[in-house]
């Protein structure tokens, strides 16, 4: 990561000779500084007559003579005549963060250590909770906390109180840190690409409760976990990051549990950050992503 400050400017668009030349063209008119530039293009799918192109550039922010609304500004009609899906962020512009959470605090310690020491550098307005047990942690750390409890004749009113928070406190991305509720659809439709969740397994396997359990009882060789953004389709949102571990015949469901806090932990954290630092490309049902 670069110390200096930086525009990312990420996009994607119906592939064609010469996005890059136009794209690069157009911020050296402007004598910007590429830092960084990450490239991919996917083959045409489902009867499409073209593929798409995805990219990534970092552009060092004091090469460009003006604040980012003019760069959109000026930039509209490219992107508009390459019918481009794009967005362009500010690294001095920390996002907003709000966690969800229920008993299990091994993902919200994770995430809290990170934020406290730099490492993950973004503000943190909330955590709410559909259980009271993480409030004095929380707390502690200078974070508002709030209780929204979960039941199944208040999940309607529930959910309408986490996005009425997340608007309040003007969240950029919600993460479900071992967060053990359904959302609601109208929820999930409200922020497309803006819910991560850390489910523990390698999905597509195992969706839904007790995926260890399940993975014990047929006997799998290695255990994972898999951070992905949240859809109205349980555990079958766009996959950002996973990884495994080993185990075998010996090691027991509680084994598999302790094993897969650790993976949960730094899944989710890498997931988060390539999210964060606008990395990720949702493409249909899969994902783009530049590490």
């Amino acid at each position: 990561m670069h110390r200096e400050r930086f525009y990312t400017l990420s996009a994607s668009c119906p592939d064609q000779v010469g996005i890059v030349a136009k794209v690069s063209g157009f911020i050296a008119d402007l004598n910007g500084w590429i830092l960084e530039t990450s490239l991919h293009a996917e083959p045409p799918a489902n009867g499409e007559p073209v593929g798409r192109y995805f990219m990534r550039f970092e552009i060092r922010a004091d090469s460009i003579p003006f604040h980012l609304a003019e760069f959109r500004s000026r930039f509209a009609p490219l992107a508009d005549a390459l019918q481009m899906d794009w967005k362009i962020t500010d690294s001095a512009v920390k996002k907003r963060v709000v966690i969800l959470v229920s008993k299990q605090e091994h993902c919200l310690y994770d995430l809290l250590a990170r934020w406290q020491s730099k490492e993950l550098d973004v503000e943190i307005p909330c955590v709410i909770s559909n259980h009271a047990d993480l409030r004095g942690f929380v707390e502690w750390h200078g974070i508002p906390f709030h209780h929204v409890p979960v039941t199944a004749d208040t999940k309607a009113a529930a959910y309408a109180e986490v996005r009425r928070l997340f608007e309040e406190v003007r969240g950029d991305t919600l993460v479900l840190a071992r967060y053990m509720q359904i959302l609601s659809p109208d929820l999930c439709a409200a922020y497309p690409g803006r819910i991560i969740n850390i489910h523990h397994s390698f999905l597509p396997s195992f969706v839904g409760a007790k995926p260890y359990h399940q993975a014990w009882a047929k006997g799998v060789k290695l255990i994972g976990a898999t951070c992905h953004y949240v859809t109205e389709d349980l555990d079958q949102g766009p996959i950002i990051e996973q990884d495994v571990i080993r185990i075998d015949h010996s090691d027991a469901v509680e084994d598999m549990v302790r094993y897969g806090k650790d993976i949960e932990k730094t899944v989710l954290a890498r997931g988060l950050r390539y999210h964060l630092e606008d990395r990720v490309l949702v493409h249909g049902r899969k994902t783009i992503v530049f590490r």
